[in-house]
């Protein structure tokens, strides 16, 4: 009896043990991901808070505001402004978004609640793989294949249907705004496509059910429980999809025609801020000129950061209701 005490004893002692060396192998590992989490956040202050340093040189003529509401960009003279760079971003971004948002939206419904399964399984990786190419091969799509084909159909059609407006008037050159939006709406349509599949995927089960139990079809069931619970997943997907654009660079260099200017015309050339920053940052011989590509790479990426943490915050709502 006293031999089964101690062994019970014993066996305790070393559950103990072992419970303790579990405890401190979990704290371990999480301070060290907890390090590296925060790393990570300090990289990015550093980042911005150097890009910000180097960008004075350029704010010091007349502030952050009045580079950003310039419109000249003379490097020869030494004038720079950032406004030509940030309304072709601005308006070949949510352009992209006017094209690619239904298109990825509806393609998502179709795969989360109508597609069958063995459909679906196919569909899926055809998406990702989309997601995956080098956008300097869409680029090249967009040189040989796209542009031709805007010069000489689509833009002579909306020349033709819709001349009267001031959008659609110039001369069809095939490349420019809207040659460089369908570009970023091909490349951020598979964005928008995977993460709202997912979000659809977490509508409660019951809740569809309980929709066809009452009788209602699939449309009603589609509108009235899985679009209005999955909103702001879907809204979130289009916000991400929206800082993919902002920041695309070599695709749009490819296309838009490199031009700074504002213009209303979707057939004239234009600029962005990631594009000017590509072409421009090996001619860079002054210290102004550098200053001013620095403190465009320093707006683009508090745009940026902040496009990201609506999209994020909106995706992590939508979950968080499970």
């Amino acid at each position: 009896m006293a031999a089964e005490i101690d062994d019970i004893i014993v066996s305790e002692r070393s559950r103990d043990v072992q419970r303790k060396t579990f405890i401190r192998a979990d704290n371990i590992f999480k301070a060290v991901i907890g390090f590296f989490a925060f790393l990570v956040i300090v990289i990015l202050v550093w980042l911005g808070i150097q890009l910000y340093e180097s960008s004075q040189l350029a704010f010091a003529s007349g502030g952050i505001w009045r580079f950003i509401k310039g419109s000249t960009w003379d490097p020869v003279t030494g004038v720079f402004g950032a406004l030509p760079f940030i309304y072709g971003t601005l308006l070949t971004s949510f352009l992209s978004l006017l094209i690619a948002t239904p298109l990825g939206v509806g393609t998502a419904v179709f795969l989360a609640e109508l597609a069958p399964k063995w459909l679906k399984r196919g569909l899926q990786p055809l998406v990702e793989l989309l997601a995956g190419i080098p956008s300097v091969i869409y680029g090249l799509w967009g040189i040989f294949v796209l542009s031709p084909l805007m010069a000489n159909t689509v833009e002579p059609f909306l020349m033709d249907r819709f001349g009267f407006l001031p959008f659609f008037t110039g001369y069809p050159l095939g490349i420019g705004f809207l040659t460089a939006s369908i570009i970023l709406a091909i490349m951020i349509v598979p964005f928008i496509i995977s993460v709202s599949t997912e979000i659809l995927s977490t509508v409660p089960v019951p809740l569809t059910e309980g929709m066809y139990a009452l009788g209602a079809t699939r449309w009603e069931t589609l509108k009235k429980i899985a679009l209005p619970y999955a909103k702001s997943g879907i809204f979130g997907s289009i916000v991400l999809a929206l800082a993919r654009a902002l920041g695309e660079t070599m695709a749009v260099t490819m296309v838009i025609g490199n031009t700074p200017q504002i213009s209303k015309s979707l057939f004239d050339p234009g600029y962005t801020m990631s594009a000017v920053i590509a072409n421009e940052f090996t001619e860079a011989a002054s210290a102004n000129y550098l200053s001013a590509l620095i403190a465009i790479a320093f707006i683009l990426l508090l745009v940026t950061l902040v496009v990201n943490a609506v999209a994020r915050w909106l995706i992590w709502r939508t979950t968080r209701m499970k």
